[in-house]
């Protein structure tokens, strides 16, 4: 198939299929006599593998280098294996952080009357001290 059907797709641009393959994301692809890309279940395959870990957050870097691994000759597994933990403890932090933010959130909900009105109004006297500057 060509680009054009390959982005139909795999939903991505044509564009994005182009940098992949010209960012090493994706082995160069085939061309026919006229110029034109060949692409086939193989390269299909690692466009797809190419959103789905920049759908996990995994850097172009690494992504390159989990290429550059799986195409080398030797067996780099520990090495792609560590590459996909890496991802692996950047979401878990992500997961982390943003859970942190609901369970602090749900708490300020939780105690809006006893917790978020006697703040914001010790918060609303400060400002009455505060005189108001016109800077314009």
């Amino acid at each position: 198939m060509n680009i054009k059907e390959a982005s139909l797709k795999t939903g991505v641009s044509v564009a994005a299929i182009r940098y992949y393959e010209k960012e090493g994301l994706i082995p160069s692809i085939d061309r026919s006599e006229a110029g034109n890309r060949i692409i086939d279940e193989r390269i299909l395959r690692r466009i797809r593998f190419v959103i789905q870990m920049r759908s996990v957050g995994m850097s172009i870097e690494n992504l390159r280098r989990y290429s550059q691994l799986f195409d080398a000759q030797e067996d780099n597994t520990a090495e792609q294996i560590a590459l996909l933990k890496e991802q692996l403890d950047v979401m878990a932090e992500k997961r982390d952080d943003l859970q942190a933010a609901i369970d602090h959130l749900t708490y300020k909900l939780a105690h809006f009357e006893d917790h978020m009105r006697p703040s914001e109004d010790e918060l609303r006297a400060l400002e009455r001290q505060h005189p108001v500057k016109n800077d314009h």
